[in-house]
């Protein structure tokens, strides 16, 4: 090994390591975000179980009481199948429920209960916080023109 990288190899092992041209790709960068954020806040609720990696769920079905399960799907951007699967285990940790749906006998409707809303209040505020701590050093004029900017991406993918 060359004295020049080993120099290098030394210094490396002290900082992050790099992607390389995905360094300026957007997808790798919010996906990178994404997973340091979702990791950083479940980290520091693990007495509250799966809710935290589901807040986004539950605050969806909070805020759409009662939505058929497919419609929740496509709204968080999972297959059925694959959120069949959540609702599962937050059902049985008793965070949400699931009945009929009066005006279609054939979908499943699901609602947050009491237990579940106290769950979302709480992971509300405190994700909050949380999103103090992670957009430190945005002005609140960037922090909004980056939520509009992310919010176009999205309908962009939607379409």
């Amino acid at each position: 090994m060359h004295d020049s990288s080993a120099s290098e190899a030394a210094e490396a092992k002290d900082s992050p390591l790099r992607s390389g041209p995905l360094d300026r790709s957007l997808g790798y960068r919010l996906r990178l975000a994404q997973i340091l954020a979702y990791r950083n806040f479940e980290e520091t609720h693990l007495d509250q179980g799966v809710a935290p990696r589901y807040l986004g769920l539950l605050s969806l079905v909070s805020a759409n009481p009662g939505q058929p399960q497919n419609k929740l799907a496509e709204a968080v951007g999972l297959q059925k199948s694959s959120l069949v699967t959540i609702l599962d285990r937050l059902e049985k940790d008793g965070i949400l429920e699931r009945g009929p749906i009066p005006e279609d006998r054939r979908a499943k409707g699901v609602w947050l209960t009491e237990k579940g809303g106290q769950v979302v209040e709480e992971l509300s505020r405190e994700a909050a916080a949380h999103e103090a701590r992670m957009t430190e050093g945005l002005s609140e004029t960037d922090r909004a023109r980056l939520i509009e900017m992310l919010g176009v991406v999205i309908e962009n993918l939607r379409a």
